[in-house]
């Protein structure tokens, strides 16, 4: 049994933070979530950003800061309102249609991940380009292959922002080497989403650090 003592966050430089937070191998995919003490991966409105606080999102940058790409299902995207952010962002989805606010992204910014069968894969062909279009299977998107392709570009930092269903996925397929999951001091009640849906999984984890700031509880999880 692994015994870890809570660290106060506040007590860390951002180099000390980033050291952390350091990848054990290349490439690496980490998964990072956020959710009240009841398991609410969303707020009221919900958006997981009306739960953030600024103790996850001292993380949240930190682990930005290091990331080569984001990965985050296109669903996601368009609920949380995401805007073109200053790493590359790899769009995971199967219909192939980049969400509306990424569209005028510079050129070379988005890579979508998507399957033969598309039906919008010309159209994000046609506005990414072929050498940003990934198609990754016939009906399924093959995560191991996106794992890959990813890291051939360079990319061998890689963080999922979410959302649910694609954190299933790849935890499924085996893909996910570490969960970076902060618990805010809330308690929202109602059917909001967990931090992983759509699969029935059981996936043992190892704790391997514990830091805190006003309540808010700040885990580094590896799978196994």
């Amino acid at each position: 049994m692994t015994h870890l003592s809570l660290k106060p966050l506040a007590d860390l430089t951002d180099d000390e933070l980033a050291a952390a937070y350091a990848p054990r191998k290349e490439p690496w995919l980490r998964v990072n979530f956020v959710s009240t003490v009841d398991g609410a991966a969303q707020g009221p409105d919900g958006l997981s950003k009306s739960i953030n606080n600024a103790a996850d999102k001292r993380v949240f940058d930190a682990l930005r800061v290091q990331a080569d790409c984001l990965i985050v299902g296109a669903g996601t995207l368009r609920a949380e309102g995401y805007q073109v952010p200053s790493k590359p962002l790899v769009v995971v989805s199967r219909s192939g249609q980049v969400p509306e606010g990424l569209r005028d992204a510079p050129d070379g910014r988005i890579t979508m991940a998507t399957v033969a069968s598309a039906s919008h894969l010309e159209e994000t062909r046609a506005s990414l380009g072929a050498e940003n279009t990934l198609v990754l299977g016939e009906h399924e998107i093959d995560l191991h292959a996106l794992k890959k392709e990813l890291a051939d570009k360079g990319w061998v930092d890689q963080l999922s922002e979410g959302g649910p269903h694609l954190f299933g996925s790849l935890v499924a397929a085996g893909v996910v080497d570490e969960l970076c999951y902060t618990i805010v001091p809330r308690l929202i009640g109602g059917g909001h989403l967990r931090i992983l849906a759509g699969v029935d999984i059981d996936v043992a984890l190892e704790p391997v650090s514990l830091l805190e700031q006003d309540g808010t509880i700040l885990g580094r999880w590896l799978l196994s």
